[in-house]
C-alpha cells in the first residue's frame, strides 16, 4: 500500500490523538465517556463527577464561575460546554485565544438529551457511537411515564452556605417534575425562591425532594421537617421525602431517565 494512502487512513486517528478537550458540564462529560471519546479529555469542571474516573482529571472550576485563565492553562484545542456555563465572557475569551468552543443545549427536558448526544458525537467524530447511545436512551425513555398524576412535589435546593430555597418555574427541578407527569407545588413562582411559611403551607406539597448533598448540608431528615411551615403540609405530616442524586435528576444527562422514574415511583406511592 502506498505511503500516502496509509497516511490518509491514519489521519482521523491522529487528529483525535492530538485533540485536547476540556468538558464543562456533568452531562457533557458523561456523554463523552459514553461515546468512548475520553482519550482526548485533558480537564473537566467540578460538576463532572460521573463516571467516577472523570474525577481524576484536572478540575477547571465550577461551571457557573469559570475563568478563561484556568481553562487555557490546560492548553485545550477544543472546549465542549453546556450553555449553562457562566460567565459567558470567559468562554468568549477562550475562543478569542484561538480555541474552538462548542456549546451544548442546557434545556431542562428529556428531549434535550438526544440533542446533547448528537452535538457531542458530531463534534468528536463519533456519529455511529452517538446513534447507538441515542437508541439506548430511547429504550430507557420508553419506561418513563409522563401520564399526569396529581401529586404536588416540592423540590428544595440547599447548598452549604446558603438558605434553603424552593424550585419554581424555569428551573431544572421544574423540568424534572413535569417530565414525570407531576405538579410543581411552587409552580406559581419563578426560579428559585427562599422558603417562607406562608408560601409552603399554601403550596401544600405531598412529596418533598432534596439532593443528597443538600440533605448532608442540612444535617439530617429531621431538620427538613423543621423548615418554615413544612410540618403543616401533607408531605410534612406523612414525612414523604425522596432523596436524590441532584446531578442525575437535574442534569438531564444519561442518568436522568432513571432518576425521573424513581421520582415518579415515589409520587405513585404517595398517591396510593
Amino acid at each position: 500500500m502506498k505511503a500516502w494512502l496509509i497516511a490518509l487512513l491514519a489521519l482521523p486517528l491522529s487528529l483525535m490523538a492530538e485533540q485536547r478537550v476540556v468538558s464543562i458540564g456533568g452531562d457533557v462529560t458523561e456523554i463523552i465517556y459514553a461515546l468512548d471519546a475520553q482519550q482526548s479529555l485533558v480537564a473537566r469542571d467540578s460538576t463532572s463527577l460521573q463516571p467516577a474516573v472523570a474525577t481524576k482529571l484536572p478540575d477547571v472550576g465550577y461551571m457557573r464561575q469559570l475563568n478563561a485563565e484556568g481553562i487555557l492553562a490546560m492548553k485545550p484545542t477544543l472546549v465542549i460546554a453546556s450553555e449553562l456555563a457562566k460567565p459567558s465572557i470567559a468562554l468568549q475569551q477562550v475562543e478569542q485565544a484561538g480555541v474552538k468552543v462548542v456549546t451544548v443545549t442546557g434545556e431542562p427536558s428529556l428531549n434535550a438529551i438526544h440533542r446533547k448526544i448528537a452535538t457531542i458525537a458530531s463534534t468528536l467524530n463519533r456519529e455511529e457511537q452517538g446513534k447507538a447511545l441515542e437508541a439506548k436512551m430511547d429504550s430507557q425513555l420508553s419506561g418513563v411515564s409522563d401520564k399526569p398524576l396529581p401529586v404536588k412535589v416540592l423540590y428544595i435546593l440547599n447548598h452549604s452556605g446558603m438558605k434553603a430555597m424552593a424550585a419554581g418555574t424555569d428551573t431544572a427541578a421544574d423540568g424534572a417534575i413535569r417530565s414525570a407527569g407531576l405538579q410543581n407545588a411552587m409552580g406559581n413562582i419563578p426560579h428559585y425562591q427562599a422558603l417562607t411559611q406562608e408560601g409552603i403551607v399554601a403550596s401544600a406539597p405531598q412529596l418533598v425532594v432534596i439532593g443528597e448533598d443538600g440533605l448532608k448540608a442540612m444535617g439530617n431528615e429531621d431538620k427538613i421537617w423543621q423548615l418554615p411551615g413544612l410540618a403543616l403540609t401533607p408531605a410534612g405530616k406523612n414525612h414523604n421525602l425522596l432523596v436524590v442524586d441532584e446531578m442525575s435528576l437535574l442534569g438531564f444527562g444519561l442518568q436522568t431517565p432513571g432518576a425521573i422514574s424513581r421520582l415518579r415511583n415515589a409520587a405513585e406511592a404517595v398517591a396510593q
